[in-house]
Formats: structure tokens, C-alpha cells, sequence
């Protein structure tokens, strides 16, 4: 029988955030396969678990992606891991997952801790709809156009950031979408110096300029404001309404136009008509 790959959350932290669903399975697999396993042993240690480790991250060579998929195949269940939260957020994993899937071993996932969304989740911005964009190109045309790309999002950002790089980050930010916009820089998810720090863009950048930031660091940003909308013509809406009129249309249908095509109130449209 093939085995199974199970895709595992593991805490940020604060190990009291392992489900014990996912404890479970860390001590049922024969194998997991860890982006760093000095990160993992403790943890395996910490719940009793005895799987044999194996590393993988975005540099294995493929023999090893290979040797995880023979060890699927042989009937072994192997559990995929992060140094911390969710696999394949930022994090390699994703061409085992797709490969496992595709030689038709089943693939289950055992959600869990995410710092995208642990952070968004005390940045007291607007989540309903985000867009993650991990790390940012480190410089260069790539950078400079995701860093126009957030400065014109509509929606919030995730974004990751190496602490010693994070004054960096929100300098550019500032530049780019306006040193009044706001933004939440958490840090330390769920450690014992965890910290949610927001503000505008230039408070932020003159912050962490002055406290040089340690540990992991997750930076939310919020979403360009909606331009003012534009007033209509009054002399445009003016001989449009007697245009309408000309044609012989009637009062109501003529500002039911007026309202579509300007983008005014029914009622606004219907007073402008009557007043002709």
C-alpha cells in the first residue's frame, strides 16, 4: 500500500500551539522530512516522537526529493515540515506535495500555525481580503516593482522580512506608498517577547531605525485608499438631460440615464430633469 504524505503545521513558538492532531501524526510517520532538522529534533523530542528525520529544503538536491517519494511508494508515511508554521508558506515543500500527488499517493494536510495569519490576525487592519507576498526581491527592477505593485494594492500585504533588514523595508515602503500609510510590524509570534507595533510607515521606518528589531518578523501593510470620486460636469449632465429630453424620453427614463451613465443619484438626476 502507498504510503502517505501528511503536511504538517508546527508551532511558531510556543509549543503549546502543536494540535494534538498534529502530534499524533509527528509519532505515527516513519519519516519526516525537515527544512532544518536541528530546528525539528526538539520538538520531535519535546512530544516523544522517533521518526527517523530527513532534510528538505529549497537547496536538496533531487535525489532526496526522489529517495521521499521511494519511501512513499514502499508503503512509509511521511510527514513534511517547517522550521515553524505551515509548510510551503514561504517555505520549500510544494514540488514534493505536487510530486507525491501525481504518482497518486495521498497527500493530507494538518493545519495549523501560520505567522501570515497570526499576524494579520492582531494587525487591526482589514483581512477580509490580503494578498502574501513573502520576502521581497532583495534589490533591483524586482524589488522596485513589487514595491509599486503594494503601493497601488487595494487589499492588505503580508509580507516576511530578516529583522536586520526590516528599517530597509520600511524606508522603501514609505517611498513607495506614502509615509502615512498604515502598517503593523509583529514580531516574535507567540515567543516570550512577542510584539505588535503599528503606526504609519514613517513612525515605523523612525522606530526600528532607532531599536534595531531581533527574531522573526512579519510586516502588514494596509491597502491604498479609494481615490475620491470625481464629481460630474454639471454642464455635461446639463445637455445630456436636454438630449434625452429632445428625443422625447420621459422625465424618469431620461434620469434613470443620467444616474447610470454619470453615476449620480436617481433622485439627483430626476431634480436636474424636472428643473429643465
Amino acid at each position: 500500500m502507498s504510503g502517505t504524505l501528511y503536511v504538517v503545521a508546527t508551532p511558531l513558538g510556543n509549543l503549546g500551539d502543536l494540535s494534538p492532531r498534529a502530534a499524533e501524526t509527528l509519532r505515527t510517520v516513519v519519516i519526516v522530512a525537515a527544512e532544518d532538522t536541528r530546528r525539528t529534533r526538539p520538538l520531535l523530542t519535546h512530544i516523544g516522537a522517533h521518526a527517523r528525520l530527513l532534510s528538505y529544503h529549497a537547496h536538496s538536491a533531487p535525489s532526496r526529493r526522489d529517495a521521499l517519494l521511494a519511501a512513499l511508494a514502499g508503503g512509509a508515511d511521511v510527514a513534511l515540515v517547517t522550521d515553524a508554521g505551515t509548510p510551503t508558506i514561504s517555505d520549500p515543500g510544494a514540488d514534493l506535495i505536487a510530486a507525491a500527488r501525481a504518482a497518486g499517493h495521498p497527500v493530507v494536510v494538518v493545519p495549523g500555525p501560520s505567522a501570515v495569519t497570526a499576524a494579520l490576525s492582531g494587525a487591526g487592519l482589514p483581512a477580509d481580503r490580503y494578498t502574501f507576498l513573502g520576502f521581497l526581491p532583495r534589490k533591483g527592477p524586482d524589488r522596485a516593482a513589487r514595491l509599486a505593485e503594494i503601493a497601488a494594492s487595494r487589499v492588505t500585504i503580508v509580507l516576511f522580512e530578516a529583522a536586520n533588514r526590516l528599517a530597509e523595508l520600511l524606508a522603501d515602503l514609505a517611498a513607495a506608498a506614502g509615509g502615512a500609510r498604515e502598517a503593523t510590524v509583529a514580531r516574535e509570534l507567540t515567543k516570550r517577547h512577542e510584539e505588535f507595533r503599528a503606526g504609519t510607515l514613517d513612525a515605523l521606518t523612525g522606530y526600528y531605525a532607532a531599536h534595531e528589531p531581533r527574531g522573526e518578523v512579519t510586516v502588514v501593510v494596509a491597502g491604498a485608499p479609494a481615490p475620491a470620486p470625481q464629481q460630474p460636469d454639471e454642464a455635461a449632465l446639463l445637455d445630456e438631460a436636454r438630449r434625452l429630453l429632445g428625443q422625447g424620453m420621459t422625465r424618469r427614463d431620461a434620469a434613470r440615464r443620467l444616474a447610470e451613465a454619470f453615476g449620480v443619484s436617481r433622485n439627483a438626476a430626476y431634480a436636474l430633469v424636472a428643473s429643465l
